[in-house]
C-alpha cells in the first residue's frame, strides 16, 4: 500500500474516532496513535495530520458542501465512515491546495468508502464528490484533467461555456461508466 493511501486511511480512521467520541480536542494525539498502530515505519506522517487537521479546520464549510450536494441526507444521518470519507474528499478537492489532482482525490475516497463503508458507500461518495467536481468544472475552477484554472473575470464567454458544457458531459459519461463497472464487479 502506497504511503499516501495508507496515511489517507489513517486520517479517515482518526476522523472516525474523533467524530465517534464527540469531537474532542485531542485530534493530533488520535492521529499520532493511529499512525503508530496502523502505519509503523512510515517516515513522514505529516500527510495524515494535514488531512485530519484540514478537515477539522474547514469542517463547517465542508459540511455545507455535503448538505448542498446530498440534500436528502442530513449530516447526522450519514454513517460516520461515509461522512468522514466525504469530508476528506471535499477537503482535498476544495481546500487542499491542489496537492492531489481532483480525480485522484475522488478515486481515493471511493476506495476508502468501498473498504470501510457499506455496500452502497462507494456509489454514494462517488455521487457527492462527482457532483462537486462537475460544479468545479462548470465554474472554471479546474479543467477536465483536474488542473487548477487561474481565476479571472470573464463576461459572457460563450466559447468557454460551450467547452465547459462538453467537459461536464464527458464527466457525466465517465461517472456513469465507473458506476457501471462497479456494479459489474460487485455482481461478479
Amino acid at each position: 500500500m502506497a504511503n499516501r493511501h495508507l496515511l489517507r486511511t489513517v486520517a479517515m480512521q482518526s476522523l472516525f474516532q474523533w467524530d465517534f467520541n464527540g469531537q474532542p480536542d485531542d485530534l493530533p494525539s488520535i492521529v499520532a496513535g493511529n499512525v503508530r498502530e496502523f502505519a509503523p515505519g512510515v517516515e513522514d506522517a505529516a500527510f495524515a495530520h494535514d488531512l485530519a487537521d484540514g478537515v477539522v479546520q474547514h469542517r463547517e464549510e465542508i459540511d455545507a458542501f455535503i448538505q448542498q450536494w446530498a440534500p436528502h441526507w442530513p449530516i447526522e444521518q450519514i454513517t460516520n465512515v461515509d461522512r468522514n470519507v466525504i469530508r476528506i474528499g471535499i477537503f482535498e478537492l476544495k481546500f487542499g491546495d491542489r496537492q492531489v489532482p481532483p480525480k485522484v482525490a475522488i478515486n481515493e475516497a471511493i476506495e476508502l468508502a468501498k473498504t470501510f463503508g457499506g455496500d452502497a458507500s462507494g456509489k454514494f461518495v462517488n455521487g457527492v464528490l462527482g457532483a462537486i467536481f462537475k460544479d468545479m468544472l462548470a465554474k472554471g475552477e479546474v479543467t477536465d484533467e483536474g488542473d487548477a484554472v487561474e481565476q479571472k473575470e470573464q463576461e459572457n464567454d460563450v466559447p468557454q461555456n460551450r467547452v465547459l458544457g462538453e467537459a461536464m458531459k464527458e464527466t457525466d459519461d465517465a461517472v456513469e461508466e465507473e458506476v457501471a463497472e462497479d456494479v459489474q464487479s460487485e455482481e461478479s
